[in-house]
């Protein structure tokens, strides 16, 4: 062992000791470097801990005011709340009525221990009220606008912010739908034992005045403690499945009313005018329209013979090969782009949650994620992988109806607290889709599919004694082996329409055979309603 040194081996210590902190030394003129160099201004480093201190306090103070004024009255209103799940075990919650103030929803139930409990009028309404139950939680219209029915929420910001101050918070408001019960009880009666739905709205103003699905239930043995469990046990054992709302969350395959779609798309492109036509279409219609090895077929409509069809005329027969030529040539950005400032595939804003619609499933090499231009052609008259609401297709005919611009469509028109008053909502636009002259073009090509020669054939029924009617009857192909889903959008009177239509029929053939009837009888019953002051 050598004086002034420890033998043994250099340890990872020792390494990295030696690496960040080198012998000091004197150097030239007294200077010690080393270490004693690599020494900093303590008022530095405060200096940066204070900053990074202050940078952290302000994030958590961004984070608590977001969360604390922000999203304050999101949070407070979630139906998930542990202050809404108390009040909805003890407030009387709010009335639910009708446009006309009929009752829909009240709770003048109590059960043997004195706590309030729901009853609901009419089973049609079930798939849009939903209910309140204190074993299941809420659905519908109960549960979207829970806070508000119990009291929690108020209307006016400012009477919300004060209620803590209040010796009882609580306001329960009392709703008033745009949806009539008479138009909602008709639909359910002409739909029968059939499985669809029925949407009819102002295309002016977005009110909701029927959103009808079957089967329905009854929500009040939901509501009943006694009832509850066996009724909720039978309804989730139903193969029919009655708790799905249909008309807002069932998805289909469209069939021939996306035809609409793909004409919004195309024409506003300026793809296609109203004059095009495709020479060899004639020909396609007896030996499929080859695209990329694929053949399309069409054939249905052999009495138009040699013609090739304009616009009006193919939806007048409603011509898959000139949709699928049209689809393609608008191309897959186009369709997308029109769909999607329709809802597609995205959050449409509405009382209720609605099932996404979609075009495409998307993940293929082409724009908007087609996989290939069999697939663009296909979905350009509803097959495919194109997938709908019959809301959303409500939506796409009151779109065509007011002028090219979708109103948001809404339930609730007023609510009603004892402290807070009245508040309304009104009409409100949402999006321009296609200019108005592409609308009008739209429109001409609608009213001859249900009131033309050859249209007649295929929306039997939809045409209103003595009031223009427009629409485009559907038959989506399922699986080749079960009956098609029997479709019908349209909108009447056509100079001023009033109200605009989806119907959809599962498995019940073609558009002409179950929906477009329906949709006639359905038209007409809204605006008789109308005339008399509904």
């Amino acid at each position: 062992m050598t004086a002034g040194r420890l033998d043994g081996p250099k340890t990872d210590a020792d390494a990295d000791l030696g690496a960040v902190a080198p012998p000091a030394r004197a150097g030239a003129g007294g200077v010690v470097t080393g270490i004693a160099q690599a020494r900093r201004p303590l008022g530095a480093s405060i200096v940066r801990v204070g900053l990074v201190l202050a940078l952290a306090f302000g994030a958590l103070a961004g984070g608590a005011g977001y969360w604390q004024v922000v999203e304050a009255v999101p949070l407070s209103r979630a139906p998930d709340n542990p202050a809404v799940v108390a009040a909805a075990r003890n407030a009387i919650r709010g009335e639910i009525v009708d446009r006309d103030g009929a009752w829909l929803a009240r709770s003048d139930q109590r059960d043997p221990n004195g706590e309030p409990y729901r009853r609901y009028r009419d089973p049609s309404t079930s798939p849009v009220i939903g209910y309140a139950s204190r074993q299941f939680g809420t659905a519908g219209l109960e549960r979207a606008y829970d806070a508000q029915l119990v009291g929690i929420a108020r209307p006016d910001p400012v009477s919300d912010l004060l209620k803590k101050f209040d010796a009882d918070p609580y306001d329960p408001q009392d709703l008033q739908l745009s949806l009539s019960l008479s138009l909602q009880r008709t639909a359910v009666r002409l739909l029968g034992k059939d499985r669809g739905a029925i949407v009819i709205l102002n295309p002016k103003t977005g009110e909701v005045l029927a959103l009808a699905s079957t089967p329905t239930y009854d929500a009040s043995d939901i509501a009943n403690p006694a009832t509850a469990a066996d009724a909720f046990a039978r309804l989730r054992g139903d193969d029919s499945l009655p708790l799905l709302p249909r008309a807002t969350q069932g998805r289909y395959i469209p069939g021939s009313v996306f035809k609409i779609v793909t004409a919004m798309a195309a024409l506003d492109s300026g793809a296609v005018s109203p004059s095009t036509n495709f020479p060899d279409q004639p020909k396609a219609e007896r030996d499929g329209l080859l695209v990329d090895g694929f053949r399309i077929r069409d054939g249905h409509h052999p009495f138009t013979g040699n013609q090739a069809l304009d616009f009006a005329e193919a939806t007048e027969v409603s011509c898959n090969i000139w949709y699928a030529k049209a689809g393609l040539a608008a191309g897959p950005q186009a369709l997308a782009d029109t769909a999607e400032r329709l809802g597609f595939g995205e959050a449409i804003p509405f009382d209720l949650p609605l099932g996404p619609s979609q075009v495409t499933n998307g993940g293929g090499p082409l724009p908007a994620g087609f996989k290939d231009r069999v697939e663009l052609a296909n979905a350009a008259y509803g097959q495919g992988e194109t997938v709908v609401t019959p809301f959303q297709m409500a939506l796409v005919a009151a779109t065509i109806a007011n002028d090219g611009t979708l109103m948001k469509p809404h339930l609730v028109t007023k609510m009603t607290g004892e402290k807070s008053g009245t508040e309304t909502i009104g009409p409100e636009a949402w999006r321009q889709v296609v200019p108005p002259q592409v609308a009008d073009e739209i429109t001409v090509g609608m009213q001859r599919a249900v009131e033309g020669q050859y249209g007649r054939l295929f929306t039997t029924g939809a045409d209103i004694p003595g009031v223009a009617t427009a629409g485009k009857s559907g038959s989506a192909e399922i699986d080749g082996s079960s009956q098609p889903h029997s479709w019908f959008i349209g909108f009447a009177p056509v100079q001023d329409p009033q109200v605009a239509i989806a119907v959809v029929v599962e498995r019940a053939g073609r558009g002409a055979e179950r929906a477009a009837p329906l949709a006639g009888q359905m038209m007409k019953a809204a605006l008789d309603e109308m005339k008399n002051g509904g």
